[in-house]
């Protein structure tokens, strides 16, 4: 295998190691082990409403200091330290879900965001190597084959821990309760075995180093992202797809984020949310890989398109939820739509991003957008709060994608393409 294969392989082989703290942690596991035994005490549905506020308040965090860490960073020319630092913060934070026990919602809620951050973090870091792994005419491929083998491995993790929880006499664990604590740990497990190729292979070009206290780091940070903010907007069409990426791709997070405690509280069972959420991954696998197939027939601006309107249409069919048929179904759609969508903008973004500026307008990419992320899981959590049914709260999300298409609408791509070439 050449230099060049070696190192795609070593990227993507990340996004599978990563995508079982994405199953397991983020959409399926946890979720339902917060409302079921660290939240077992909170009346109605306020567990899930505590779900959707640790989740806000994860992207507060990671949205602050991603921007700090990244120009130390950049600074220091050393993006491969910075991801194996949030790698660990997140395998850690992972591992310590194992002795979150009935009632332990606020641990629960503590543990989940030092992971989340290591999550979040890691991927700023990661989306950073993606120009660096591909060029113009394979960045579609690259990006997307990213997200395959994140379907496939976290796929194959959370089939295994579903095999564990359902059936906890086959492992030789006492409960179901001990057998979720235990997938945790697999997952820690799982996304530090998986991410040596990523830091063995991929690129960290050897620079001088030098030592600077973090208040320096900060005025830097803010002071570069006020200037990118403000360098940005000079390319008008890349400045106006980052607006149609934070609303829709808010909406997508929202849904990854909150769908599994949903089902919950609506009354579906543990095994039928996972088993749906695992049909997700492997539907997902082999679409995240057509949507480059349809952005190379009808343009990845329409790819993009084609999955909001069926985002959309998968909220307002939510909203009537009541089977475990239902889940299943829509499970298998968002599979469909959801690794394509985040693919392709990630793609279509690179596009428009001129070459000298790359690692630049990609870091201002992860951190702005874990801003903009803040916003749909508190809508959801507030909506579902103050109506006393998480069902409104899922209505309301289908306003980010609606507003996503009207502001995608607006965008050039050619004449941004132009842009950043010029």
């Amino acid at each position: 295998m050449d230099k060049q294969k070696k190192t795609v392989y070593a990227w993507a082989m990340y996004d599978w190691a990563n995508s079982a703290f994405a199953t397991v942690i983020l959409a399926t596991v946890l979720p339902i082990f917060y409302k079921d035994v660290a939240g077992i005490n909170l009346p109605g549905n306020l567990a899930t409403s505590y779900w959707g506020y640790t989740q806000t308040l994860a992207m507060i965090i990671i949205a602050v200091i991603s921007p700090i860490l990244g120009a130390a960073a950049d600074y220091s020319d050393s993006k491969k330290s910075f991801l194996k630092f949030f790698v660990f913060l997140g395998i850690t934070g992972t591992a310590l879900l194992f002795f979150v026990n009935e009632g332990n919602y606020l641990l629960a809620s503590f543990f989940f965001i030092i992971a989340n951050i290591g999550f979040s973090g890691g991927n700023v870091f990661y989306d950073g190597f993606l120009t660096d792994v591909s060029d113009s005419e394979s960045i579609d491929y690259v990006s997307s084959l990213g997200y395959a083998a994140g379907y496939l491995g976290g796929g194959l993790l959370l089939a295994v821990n579903l095999l564990m929880i359902s059936k906890p006499a086959l492992f030789g664990i006492s409960s179901v309760t001990s057998a979720t604590q235990i997938s945790f740990v697999t997952v820690a497990v799982w996304w530090f075995i998986f991410s040596l190729p990523a830091f063995k292979y991929l690129p960290d070009p050897d620079r001088r180093v030098e030592k600077i206290p973090l208040g320096k780091y900060t005025k830097m940070a803010f002071g570069r992202l006020k200037s990118t903010f403000v360098h940005i907007r000079k390319y008008r069409e890349l400045w106006k797809f980052l607006l149609a990426f934070w609303l829709y791709n808010d909406g997508i997070g929202t849904i990854i984020r909150m769908a599994t405690i949903y089902g919950r509280e609506v009354g579906i069972g543990q095994t039928d949310l996972i088993g749906a959420l695992l049909l997700t991954q492997f539907v997902g696998i082999p679409f995240a890989l057509i949507f480059a197939k349809i952005a190379g027939k009808i343009t990845a601006k329409k790819g993009i398109y084609l999955a909001l309107i069926i985002y959309t249409g998968i909220t307002f069919y939510g909203y009537f939820l009541d089977s475990a048929l239902d889940f299943w179904i829509l499970a298998g759609i968002v599979g469909m739509v959801q690794g394509g969508a985040q693919a392709l903008s990630r793609s279509l973004y690179g596009a428009m991003v001129p070459e000298a500026k790359s690692a630049e307008f990609f870091g201002f990419f992860g951190v702005s957008s874990k801003f903009a992320a803040i916003v749909g899981p508190t809508v959801f959590a507030y909506t579902g709060q103050l109506t006393g049914s998480s069902r409104y709260g899922i209505i309301a999300v289908a306003s980010f994608f609606i507003l996503g298409m009207i502001f995608l609408s607006r965008v050039d791509v050619e004449k941004g393409k132009q842009e950043a070439k010029s």
